[in-house]
């Protein structure tokens, strides 16, 4: 239990005691607010709990130091998923701790927050206190986490600020998000105290920026089946013009859009990806767990061809260099250039932060001269650049995944633009932040990702 609670990254305040009410007084919200709040998110309506807000005012109403609603994946886990559900909304309350199966991010955004900010510009002094300061818990898996920050990316863009900072309960398999933000790589479920030290430090950690990552994927009709939360279908979207499109447009082009946090990917790393979650989905009671499920990425790492495609297959259908070609906005430069895709590599991963499958640093800790040489500089996860690797064949990823050598660095990139065309393939599969999708390729025209900087930094509270 030790091990897990070290991990988890709130180690020294394991002998810190935390008292219950105390806290609960701290995180809890009037009981009005809490039911207009939820009630406006039932009846998508902003107006929907007005019947709950006192004629008298809220100036006698004790307001809480530091509001707090969490959000909460109880698929990830493994069974503990509902487990955590109960213990936080006993320790909290059930208005503020919201199932996503029940509640989307959006909803809360455009809805239940959207609620507390109509009263807190009529005056309503509570609800002014509360947006001001309220923060937001995630407990799930990166790709939960990073649903939840892009929605609440919305604020920013119509002028609702302040954005609530975000903190992580980690319950997924990688959770390199936590990772980066002090959060560790798994949560302690049978540490009892571990959830009132989590929700303590999620209440009064310093806050840290995150850049995040625009992506537009221009293809030539079809669509994507199935996409994850993390990608939408959008009416239209424009590529950079000043590099232009050689060749001709097909008379039909369809567009996707998304965001991510720590990572893009496209090969092999994310058709394992995809493997793995269409899996645990088909069969959920074989995932139960962290540990459960890297035994079983493992298996479909061996699976997929990773480690035997090179030996077997014809060389059109091996590196991604038949299909890629790419183009990038180096450090400091507002001009494309096109960098060469090696052709060993059959995995491209653009990275935001230190942290990749499962805790591991695949760019790795590159020493000065070496980072001259190259024309780099020092990694950080905001800093408006993604450090572009490529992984080989499998064992390669294995040696890098134990960090014994580091990945084969191909760039630095303010923006990045990846030109698909299909050859003999006839799709390619991509990930962002752990959600993967199989995408259609075709050899006639070309399929076009392009990755920008979105304008706004996400706010994560730091649990170090």
């Amino acid at each position: 239990m030790m091990e897990s609670i070290r991990s988890y990254g709130l180690s020294r305040l394991a002998g810190i005691k935390i008292d219950t009410d105390e806290l609960r007084r701290r995180l809890l919200m009037p009981q009005y607010l809490r039911l207009a709040m939820l009630d406006s998110i039932t009846k998508k309506d902003v107006d929907g709990g007005d019947q709950h807000f006192p004629s008298s005012g809220s100036a006698d109403v004790p307001c809480p130091e530091s509001p707090m609603i969490v959000f909460i994946n109880p698929r990830s886990g493994g069974r503990n998923g509902p487990l955590l559900k109960e213990r936080l909304q006993k320790l909290i309350s059930e208005e503020q701790v919201l199932d996503l199966e029940d509640v989307k991010p959006h909803e809360f955004v455009r809805y239940g927050l959207a609620c507390i900010e109509k009263w807190a510009n009529d005056g309503d002094f509570c609800a002014k206190e509360i947006r001001q300061n309220i923060r937001i818990v995630v407990a799930g898996g990166d790709g939960t986490v990073g649903w939840v920050l892009g929605c609440l990316g919305e604020l920013n863009q119509n002028g609702r600020e302040p954005v609530p900072p975000v903190a992580i309960i980690p319950l997924g398999t990688g959770n390199d998000l936590s990772r980066s933000f002090g959060w560790g790589g798994s949560y302690p479920f049978t540490w009892k105290s571990g959830i009132k030290k989590a929700l303590h430090r999620a209440s009064v950690g310093p806050v840290s920026n995150l850049d995040s990552w625009h992506v537009v994927v221009q293809m030539p009709g079809g669509e994507v089946a199935d996409p994850p939360h993390s990608l939408k279908a959008a009416e239209e979207c424009s590529l950079d013009k000043t590099l232009e499109i050689e060749g001709d447009l097909p008379d039909k082009v369809n567009y996707y859009e998304g965001v991510f946090y720590n990572y893009f990917s496209i090969g092999m790393d994310a058709k394992v990806a995809y493997g793995f979650h269409h899996f645990r989905n088909e069969k959920p009671h074989l995932a139960q767990g962290p540990l459960a499920n890297k035994i079983i990425y493992s298996g479909y790492s061996c699976s997929q061809g990773w480690f035997l495609t090179t030996c077997t297959s014809d060389p059109s259908l091996r590196g991604l260099k038949n299909i890629l070609k790419m183009h990038v906005k180096k450090v400091n430069s507002t001009e494309w250039e096109q960098i060469p895709v090696p052709k060993s590599v059959r995995a491209v991963v653009a990275l935001n932060l230190h942290n990749y499958g499962s805790g591991r640093n695949p760019w790795g800790n590159l020493k000065p001269k070496y980072l001259e040489k190259r024309g780099f500089v020092e990694a950080r996860s905001d800093d408006g650049l993604l450090e572009i690797f490529g992984l080989k064949e499998g064992w390669h990823a294995s040696f890098v995944m134990t960090e014994l050598i580091s990945a084969k660095h191909i760039g630095q990139a303010a923006s990045i633009r990846m030109e698909i065309r299909g050859g003999e393939w006839k799709e390619a599969f991509m990930q962002m932040d752990g959600e993967p999708w199989k995408q259609p390729i075709c050899n006639d025209y070309s399929t076009f990702v392009e990755i920008n900087r979105v304008p706004f930094q996400s706010v994560l509270v730091n649990g170090e």
